[in-house]
């Protein structure tokens, strides 16, 4: 949980950073976690405590002028290997995306079903209690297939989870009876 608070910390200070300097700090930030996320010896090296500080800072700087990041995140990015919280930027950069998700008027989510894929009126159907619960903020959700699910969508926005599956149902079915 401390982690996360740091996290929020981190990322509100990144975007101000980032609207000072005229920077989408959120475009910049994920085009930096996708090059991460594709490559396992990147991501090792930084994240990892075997590499020392500089080492990461000469790979980071590498890729960084590879893909043109803005200096500004550069140089936050550097700061965050300094200071040994590099292990950190995953979770800063689901808060910058949030925070900036929100200020565009919308929030990112995800439907979770049994199906491969889902309907556009049940998409439809979901999208519409969740702007009964959430206000009329705009959901923007993915589908995932999980096997897991016997029946039904889960759909997960921010904090918020809307649970309609047969296996929650269950569930509070034999709770109710049982007195659990």
């Amino acid at each position: 949980m401390k982690e996360n608070n740091i996290a929020k910390i981190y990322a509100k200070t990144f975007i101000e950073l980032g609207e000072s300097n005229k920077v989408d700090i959120a475009e910049e930030i994920i085009k930096l976690t996708e090059i991460i996320n594709v490559s396992n010896d990147l991501e090792n090296v930084l994240f990892l405590d075997v590499f020392t500080n500089e080492e990461k800072k000469s790979v980071f700087k590498a890729i960084s002028e590879k893909i043109s990041l803005a200096p500004i995140l550069v140089a936050a990015v550097n700061y965050l290997i300094d200071e040994k919280r590099i292990s950190l930027l995953p979770l800063i950069t689901k808060e910058v995306i949030v925070i900036d998700d929100a200020t565009k008027g919308f929030l990112r989510g995800t439907i979770e079903g049994s199906a491969e894929n889902i309907s556009d009126e049940i998409r439809g159907k979901l999208i519409e209690a969740l702007k009964r619960e959430l206000g009329n903020i705009e959901p923007k959700l993915n589908y995932e297939k999980n096997e897991k699910i016997t029946a039904g969508y889960k759909v997960t926005v921010g904090d918020y989870q809307l649970d309609a599956t047969v296996d929650n149902q269950l569930r509070s079915f034999k709770e109710s009876v049982l007195g659990k």
